[in-house]
C-alpha cells in the first residue's frame, strides 16, 4: 500500500465516521456491548473453571491398612505404592494422628475422643495424590489389589460426576462463548452495512470510475477496525473497573475463589481489545461485499 493511498484511507474513514457519526456512534454501543458481554461470559467461564480445577486437584486416596500390619508390612505397602506410575505425593497417617485430626475436626477441646471410645478404632493409612486427578479411579483399583491394604476410598460415584459435570460445564461455556461470537458479529455487520448503505451511490460511481474493490474496501475496513476497537476499549474500560471493583470487596463468591491473577486479566482485556478489531473488520466484510457487486 502507497503512503499517499494509505493517508486517503484513513482520511476518508475519519471523514465517514464524521459524517455518519450517529451509526458510527450506534456501531460503537452495540460493539461495546457485545464485547462487554462477551468478556463478563469469559470471566465468568474462567472463575467456573478454576474453581472445578481446584476441586478436582483436591481429590485423593485414602488407603487403610489392616490392623495387625507390623511396621516391616507398612513399609512394604509404601514401598508397593511407590513404584505405581502416576501418583504424586503418599503421606502415611498413623492411626495416633488419624485421631488426633479427628479431635481437631469435632472442635470441641474439652471433649476427649480418646477416652470415650477407650480403645481406637481408626486403623494406619496412607494419604495419596494423582499427578493427574482423572486417573484416580484407576489408581485406585490398583491400590485396593496391593496385599496390606484392605480398603480404598476416594469419593466412587461423586469423583466420576465431579469429572462428567466439569467437562460438560467447560463444553457449554466454550459453546455459549462462541454463539456470543457470532451475535455479535451479526449485530455488528448489521450496524456497519447502514453505514455502508447510506454511501452506496458513492461506491457505485467509484466502481464505474474503474476503482479496484480494494481500493473501495479499505477506508471501511479502516472505519470497522477503529470502530471495533474503540468499542472494545470503553467495554474493557467497564469490565475491568467492574470486575476490580468486586475483587476489593469479596475474595469469593460462594466459596469460589476470584481469579485475580494480573497476567491473566491482562491476557484477558488484550484478547478482548483485538476482539474488538477483528469483529469490525469481519462486519465490514461481510457488509460492503453485497455493495460491490455493481
Amino acid at each position: 500500500m502507497q503512503i499517499r493511498n494509505a493517508v486517503y484511507f484513513f482520511r476518508e474513514a475519519c471523514k465517514s465516521i464524521a459524517r455518519n457519526h450517529l451509526l458510527s456512534i450506534a456501531t460503537v454501543s452495540t460493539i461495546t456491548i457485545c464485547i462487554l458481554i462477551l468478556g463478563m461470559s469469559v470471566l465468568i467461564t474462567l472463575n467456573t473453571s478454576t474453581f472445578l480445577d481446584s476441586l478436582e486437584s483436591d481429590v485423593e486416596i485414602m488407603a487403610y491398612l489392616d490392623q495387625d500390619l507390623d511396621n516391616a508390612g507398612v513399609k512394604d505397602v509404601q514401598e508397593k505404592l511407590e513404584s505405581l506410575a502416576g501418583i504424586e505425593t503418599i503421606t502415611f497417617v498413623s492411626r495416633e494422628q488419624a485421631l488426633k485430626d479427628m479431635q481437631e475436626t469435632l472442635g470441641k477441646k474439652d471433649y476427649d475422643l480418646e477416652s470415650t471410645l477407650g480403645k481406637n478404632p481408626l486403623p494406619d493409612s496412607f494419604e495419596i495424590k494423582a499427578t493427574d486427578s482423572h486417573d484416580v479411579p484407576d489408581l485406585a483399583v490398583k491400590i485396593e489389589k496391593i496385599y496390606g491394604i484392605y480398603k480404598v476410598n476416594y469419593g466412587k460415584g461423586i469423583v466420576e460426576q465431579l469429572f462428567s459435570t466439569a467437562r460438560w460445564v467447560r463444553v457449554v461455556s466454550l459453546v455459549f462463548i462462541f454463539l456470543l461470537a457470532l451475535g455479535a458479529i451479526f449485530l455488528i455487520a448489521t450496524t456497519i452495512r447502514l453505514a455502508i448503505f447510506a454511501r452506496r451511490k458513492e461506491i457505485y460511481l467509484m466502481k464505474l470510475i474503474g476503482s479496484t474493490d480494494w481500493f473501495i474496501r479499505w477506508p471501511f475496513f479502516i472505519e470497522g477496525i477503529g470502530l471495533g476497537s474503540l468499542g472494545s476499549l470503553l467495554s474493557i474500560i467497564i469490565l475491568a473497573a467492574a470486575y476490580g471493583s468486586l475483587l476489593s470487596r469479596v475474595d469469593t463468591i460462594l466459596f469460589m475463589p476470584l481469579v485475580s491473577g494480573t497476567n491473566v486479566l491482562i491476557n484477558l482485556y488484550l484478547s478482548l481489545f483485538a476482539a474488538g478489531a477483528v469483529l469490525g473488520i469481519i462486519g465490514t466484510g461481510i457488509s460492503i461485499n453485497r455493495f460491490l457487486d455493481v
